[in-house]
């Protein structure tokens, strides 16, 4: 692989040739050419008192220039055609452990080459402003305005509700006697539903089947599109479920104080504390809530749901056996079996169960690269593209979902960069063994495999995700393009003979240590996108660069899809 520098053409600004430079024949050519301008010197002083200074100052300039970079075991790799485009800083930061501007060359930086324009800002600002411009904004409110109010997540929450508004008012009405005597049957097929679309393996298998059904060339792009649109944003109906389940709770135990004396105490208390624990769920998943504290909210949510449940059991139990006219309990198996309300929980608690079902405690090989922001988890057995993975140190705390690479043949590993305390113990205390669960599901890019031609795009560890559509043969043709720095230090030996050996008609590098600069990355997808022909763009990156590349895109016409961090 070629280790040298791109030289900066001053002739055609923008853009990085990429040459074969000698720099220690560079310089002894300039210094015999210093030599020979001195002698003459000599005899027309007058004539070269000009040329010797400026040719002494080239000399300086190009020392120190290359000086630096030959320090570098490899080049910045970029892979868009026969020149190399530098686009300077663009609108993208990478992911936060990824680039740290306070290392970057400052006089690579300020040096007087115009950049290009960037596709959302036409006034061109300068590197510096663009760099204090993604500084000022804020990652929690980007995550928070990241949908707008229409956006297909909030239309699947807004259907969601509409749908069991409209029931409950049927029922406080009296025009809906079937729900109005049945409320608490109506909140647990609500939870029924939440736990549905959330659950792993059904949505492994739904993955699966929108492939089988629409992922031929003849369906229409707009199809395609939209299938993914919604699968994406099925946590909408998630959670427009838990808080219809909620509002059902609390008609139905408004029924209950109206016949107070067909019921007990014990299942009137019952009824609130599953109220209480399913308004506890929802407040812990709120956005901001959800964010700020994101380990409340994975114990809140996790714990709150199955104390919820088991109450639920309680309830069920209690109220098919409650004789009001004795106030006494009589448990008969017969009367039990024959209330809707126990195979809904039936159902719902196996869906819950079903992929912890799959957990098992799995041997783990860590490499950790030389620059220790980052780890490399080794697994046998080979995973087909877009499936990610979930780990954990201990099962009943958090867990944390990475995509996976592998070639789909003896083993497959998770890229982990050290952005959080999981991550970062993954380093400091590399696993021997680590909790996982074997059946792995199907994310956002599963969906890759719908398309024809599809351009993915990933910034610092986020490149797992998409590495095994180099690896193995797919049915969509994928172009890949990777911001990144310190490719070879930061992930690897492994990784980086995978970039290094990919064809570049399949994959576009960019390493910010070598360049000092970051691409300006949007525009570079839109224009690779025109290229290859893509039907579709699916990024993955922190919340503020998706937000950035998705917009550009679908401004220019280009489907697009990333991550939705408020789900």
């Amino acid at each position: 692989m070629d280790t040298q520098p791109l030289l900066q053409s001053k002739s055609c600004p923008g853009v990085s040739f990429e040459m074969n430079v000698n720099i220690d024949r560079l310089l002894t050519k300039t210094n015999s050419t210093l030599k020979v301008i001195s002698e003459a010197k000599e005899t027309t002083s007058r004539q070269y008192s000009v040329v010797v200074p400026k040719l002494a100052k080239v000399r300086t300039l190009i020392s120190e220039r290359y000086s630096r970079t030959t320090s570098n075991t490899y080049r910045s790799i970029s892979r868009l055609g026969s020149t190399s485009f530098d686009y300077g800083f663009g609108q993208l930061p990478e992911n936060d452990d990824e680039f740290d501007q306070d290392n970057v060359d400052t006089e690579t930086v300020q040096e007087d080459v115009p950049l290009m324009p960037s596709l959302s800002d036409p006034s061109s600002k300068p590197a510096a402003a663009s760099a204090h411009h993604y500084e000022s904004k804020s990652r929690l409110g980007t995550i928070l305005l990241q949908q707008s109010w229409f956006s297909v997540y909030k239309r699947l929450f807004a259907v969601s509700v509409s749908i069991n508004s409209v029931f409950l008012i049927l029922a406080a009405t009296g025009q809906f006697n079937y729900a109005k005597s049945r409320a608490a049957l109506l909140a647990i097929v609500n939870i029924l539903m939440l736990v549905l679309v959330r659950n792993e393996v059904f949505l492994r298998v739904v993955f699966w089947l929108t492939l089988k059904l629409f992922g031929h060339s003849w369906i229409p792009v707009v199809v395609k599109n939209s299938m993914t649109a919604f699968l994406q944003s099925l946590g909408g109906i998630h959670s427009g479920c838990g808080v219809s389940s909620m509002m059902w709770v609390t008609y139905a135990i408004e029924e209950t104080l109206r016949h107070r004396y067909l019921t007990s105490d014990e299942i009137y208390a019952i009824a609130i504390a599953i109220q209480v624990l399913l308004l506890l769920s929802c407040l812990g998943a709120f956005p901001l809530l959800r964010h700020l504290h994101h380990n409340i909210f994975e114990y809140v949510h996790r714990f709150a749901g199955w104390g919820s449940l088991g109450l639920l059991w309680v309830f069920i139990i209690l109220s098919a056996s409650y004789d009001p006219l004795a106030k006494s309990y009589s448990v008969r198996c017969g009367k039990l079996v024959k209330r809707q309300e126990l195979w809904y929980t039936a159902v719902t608690t196996f869906l819950i169960l079903l992929p912890w079902l799959t957990v098992r405690k799995a041997l783990v090989e860590t490499i950790i690269p030389e620059a220790r922001n980052s780890s490399l988890l080794n697994f046998s057995g080979g995973v087909k593209p877009g499936i990610l993975a979930r780990i954990s140190r201990s099962p009943l705390s958090d867990w944390h979902t990475f995509g996976i690479i592998s070639d789909g043949k003896q083993r497959h590993t998770i890229l982990a960069g050290a952005v959080g305390d999981f991550t970062k113990g993954l380093v400091e205390c590399p696993p021997s063994r680590i909790w996982v669960r074997t059946f792995q599901f199907a994310g956002l890019p599963y969906l890759v495999n719908m398309y024809n031609r599809a351009v993915v795009v990933a910034t610092g560890s986020g490149i797992c995700v998409f590495m095994s559509f180099l690896l193995q043969r797919t049915r969509a043709d994928v172009h890949v393009i990777w911001i990144a720095k310190n490719i070879q230090k930061s992930y690897g030996d492994e990784i980086f003979q995978v970039v290094t050996n990919t064809p570049a008609s399949r994959f576009s590098v960019f390493d910010t240590a070598i360049s000092g600069r970051r691409p300006k990355t949007a525009e570079i997808v839109i224009n690779k996108a025109r290229e290859w022909g893509a039907e579709v763009v699916i990024v993955t990156s922190n919340p503020i660069g998706t937000n950035e590349i998705v917009g550009s895109c679908r401004k220019a016409g280009i489907p697009a899809f990333g991550p939705i961090w408020d789900s």
